[in-house]
């Protein structure tokens, strides 16, 4: 799924160094933007604000950058996020330009949907071991998450794979086509209970057995 870019102004920042301590205690964070075809600039923004383009944008879908006081707008991805270590609290962001005509690469969640009649008819569990893909494709066409459709997987033993992923349009996925996003597993219970007949069928067979 494909979504439009999110619009984020940010301000140009004299303060820097150790000095933007005082900056984070105001609510106001501070923002590294730079790429290939750009200085790179010292900016600034509300922090709340930030968060919640941050939190929308994620890792693959593009912020369409303007500053105050100037004309034009950037693409960028939020490249790097700084968090405290103790609090967890963001404490810097670094955006990378992007060129609207230039295909790029970002990390792209895979999402579960439906139900799995392969794992309802056999009381197994669907299990999701790949949750994101590296992807390539222009920045307006990134996609924010590519979708499984559990529906798809009707036999006991099914296993989705890259290959099997549906793709929007001028869109790559740079990974093996053999890695395996989902699969169904066996219930556990189900073979522990009949390990634990054996065994009860067996010590039964051990007491009704003559003495020698």
């Amino acid at each position: 799924m494909t979504t439009q870019a999110i619009t984020l102004e940010l301000a140009p920042r004299e303060i820097l160094g150790k000095k933007v301590r005082r900056l984070r205690r105001s609510g106001i964070m501070p923002v590294h933007l730079y790429g290939p075809s750009v200085e790179p600039r010292a900016l600034q923004c509300a922090t709340p604000i930030l968060v919640e383009a941050l939190t929308r944008a994620g890792g693959s879908t593009p912020i369409t950058i303007s500053v105050q006081g100037e004309h034009g707008t950037q693409l960028a991805f939020a490249k790097e996020i700084q968090r405290d270590p103790r609090r967890d609290d963001i404490i810097h962001v670094d955006l990378v330009v992007a060129e609207a005509s230039r295909p790029v690469t970002a990390q792209v969640p895979i999402v579960l949907t439906g139900d799995s009649p392969g794992a309802r008819s056999s009381s197994g569990t669907v299990v999701h071991q790949l949750r994101d893909v590296s992807v390539e494709a222009l920045p307006l066409e990134m996609p924010n998450e590519l979708e499984v459709d559990l529906g798809e997987m009707v036999e006991a033993d099914s296993v989705f794979r890259i290959a099997d992923l549906k793709l929007p349009p001028n869109v790559s996925v740079l990974a093996d086509p053999d890695d395996v996003v989902a699969r169904i597993e066996a219930r556990r219970v189900a073979l522990d209970d009949e390990a634990a007949a054996a065994d009860v069928g067996a010590a039964e067979e051990v007491r009704g057995s003559p003495e020698s």
